[in-house]
């Protein structure tokens, strides 16, 4: 049967999710009376929660068009930076990929970063531009972009001369004329058969059996369950195979189990499956990503490409406060070891490492999303932990000077917030590279800026904006250190109490500053319970109520009324941390917390300049 392997790469939001829908839709994957969900492919709950891909999946349809049947094997792929280490290795399991673009954004720094790594493997893109039925779409204007990008990065001539899609996947339409537009995606369809070559793999099929593993992951039935492209060679169910290590050692030998080929949104067992098939294969209890599975008398392992390093560090220990242990069943420092470990072991963009202190291990990964991912499926699973403040992770030249981690930064805000956004990025020791009109009144401003600069920003930007801005960010390189940067400006009110809050003491609290617990939650001495409105840290007694005597008229009193506290998600809580606080996680809440709970061994804040 011909075959085809594709990836559908893009940036964050740009809609590769939604296009993947249309196509299975279309291609008569599901029953007429099957039920479908929207966005099918984003299995996973913090996936719906978030409304972005996670984690690369792979499904298959079959295509009955101008070629003949047709299978197209299709990657959808994180479109998140933070995520970037499954679209490096996913791009090495297909022979072409669709580059989505959004015909009223256009280029952004994640569609650079997903089309440095298809140039650079080779690969000739399909440019689709998607949603040229939104109200400011300007198609022509991305086609420019976006062939400017290429030339910029260097693509070859014949990957210079890429076809030209326009399509909306929502509407499930795709057309090869802008002026023409359909009803179906056949033109897509056929488009992918057409310049996505067949996989090489197909001439090497009598050869010993070979795969790359490129995904991981476990089921209750199966054990752990590879996920590559077949190199060479057939995988058939009871076949004695071996692991190697990317050095060539053998790490384990045994048989398969199962092969899995996807169909649909299904993996279904299948009796062999070829060189050029994307398969996952179960029997394996130690091979992991990167690992070759071949044939016992294969000696060489396959080569694997190399990860960008983590750029964003953090330390994850045991939950030591006086509340521990009340809401999470998975409080040993041996359960969190284990399971941090076995998250590196799928995900390689990910690094643990242990710390000479007892009970805290330092995970690395790309970004404050990736590793808020990890503690929140930690959070959901049980485990109780402490989190402290991200750190950017630095580097070292040949002449020993500190390097540490630039960003390509791309903001979208209207016209009036440019001004407070440039002021403030600028005190951040970032760099503006270009600004201009980006349509519907808003403007686009592109900076190079440190990675830990823009650790807690977010916030501080939604807030200078209105809410209406957009900030995109993509890892670019590694410069010499620019210098220290100004963290929070405000001090934060700490408890020193232990016991549950009073409406009486918030009440008389609140024109301290801003509160962050309500009336009746429990509470303890270090723990942070509001952000003063000064620069500095104050102690304040949450739990004094007010004192009752024989001398005041019932109804003299007025009644209690709080403000409502400013209750944070997980990635604001620990952006909003200093060096000396920590984030408190359990399955119920999130709190934040002084390191060192006694007031009187605490350093104090030093006044800002």
């Amino acid at each position: 049967m011909n075959l085809r392997n594709v990836a559908i790469i893009a940036h964050v939001d740009h809609g590769k999710t939604t296009l993947v829908d249309a196509l299975l839709a279309q291609s008569g994957v599901f029953r007429a009376n099957e039920a479908t969900t929207e966005r099918a492919m984003d299995s996973n709950d913090q996936e719906r929660e978030r409304g972005i891909t996670i984690l690369a999946k792979c499904t298959s349809i079959l295509w009955n068009g101008k070629a003949g049947e047709t299978r197209i094997n299709i990657i959808d792929t994180p479109g998140h930076a933070d995520f970037g280490g499954e679209v490096e290795r996913i791009l090495g399991m297909v022979d072409g990929c669709v580059l989505l673009v959004d015909a009223e954004e256009g280029v952004m720094p994640q569609t650079k970063f997903v089309l440095t790594k298809a140039l650079k493997m080779g690969l000739r893109p399909i440019l689709c531009i998607n949603k040229v039925d939104r109200a400011h779409a300007d198609p022509d204007r991305v086609l420019n972009e976006t062939f400017d990008l290429f030339a910029a990065l260097g693509a070859t001539d014949e990957q210079l001369d890429f076809p030209v899609i326009y399509a909306s996947g929502r509407s499930g339409w795709a057309s090869l004329d802008l002026n023409t537009p359909k009803d179906n995606l056949h033109d897509l369809y056929d488009l992918i058969v057409d310049h996505v070559p067949a996989p090489a793999a197909q001439e090497r099929v009598n050869e010993p059996f070979q795969i790359l593993n490129v995904l991981i992951e476990s089921d209750p039935f199966l054990g752990r369950i590879l996920t590559g492209r077949i190199h060479s060679g057939k995988a058939v169910p009871g076949m004695a195979i071996k692991a190697l290590s990317r050095d060539g050692k053998t790490i384990e030998q045994g048989r398969i189990t199962k092969v899995l080929a996807f169909r649909g949104l299904k993996r279904q067992p299948v009796d062999d499956a070829e060189a050029g098939d994307i398969v996952a294969i179960a029997g394996m209890s130690k091979a992991t990503v990167a690992d070759t599975l071949c044939a016992l008398e294969v000696t060489d392992a396959l080569p694997s490409l190399p990860i960008d390093p983590p750029t964003i560090s953090m330390t994850v220990g045991v939950n030591d406060s006086p509340l521990a242990g009340r809401e999470g069943d998975k409080v040993q420092s041996r359960v969190i070891r284990d399971r941090l470990l076995k998250e590196a072991e799928a995900n390689v963009a990910i690094r643990i490492t242990e710390t000479p202190g007892a009970d805290a291990y330092e995970v690395a990964g790309r970004g404050e999303l990736q590793l808020g991912v990890l503690i929140e499926n930690m959070r959901r699973e049980g485990f109780e932990l402490s989190i402290s403040r991200p750190r950017v992770v630095y580097q070292k030249d040949e002449n020993g000077q500190v390097l540490e981690p630039i960003e390509d930064v791309m903001i979208d805000v209207d016209e009036e917030y440019s001004g407070i956004v440039i002021e403030k990025l600028s005190a951040r020791k970032a760099e503006m590279t270009d600004m201009g009109p980006s349509g519907a009144g808003k403007t686009r401003i592109q900076l190079k800026c440190p990675s830990r600069a823009l650790i807690g920003y977010q916030g501080e930007f939604l807030t200078d904006t209105r809410g209406s801005g957009v900030l995109n960010r993509v890892f670019s390189h590694y410069e010499p250190h620019k210098g220290s940067i100004e963290g929070r400006l405000k001090g934060v009110l700490v408890s020193n109490s232990d016991g549950e809050t009073a409406s009486y003491a918030l009440w008389n609290l609140e024109e301290r500053g801003v509160m962050f617990v309500g009336a009746g939650e429990k509470t303890y001495q270090g723990m942070i319970i509001g952000e003063n409105s000064r620069w500095d840290d104050l102690d304040v007694n949450p739990i004094k109520g007010k004192q009752l005597t024989n001398v005041r008229a019932s109804g003299k009193d007025e009644a209690v009324r709080l403000t409502p506290p400013r209750k944070m998600s997980l990635e604001q809580a620990i952006a909003y941390i200093e060096e000396d606080e920590l984030v408190e996680v359990t399955p119920k809440n999130i709190r934040l917390r002084k390191e060192i709970l006694n007031p009187s061994f605490r350093k104090k804040r030093q006044k800002p300049e």
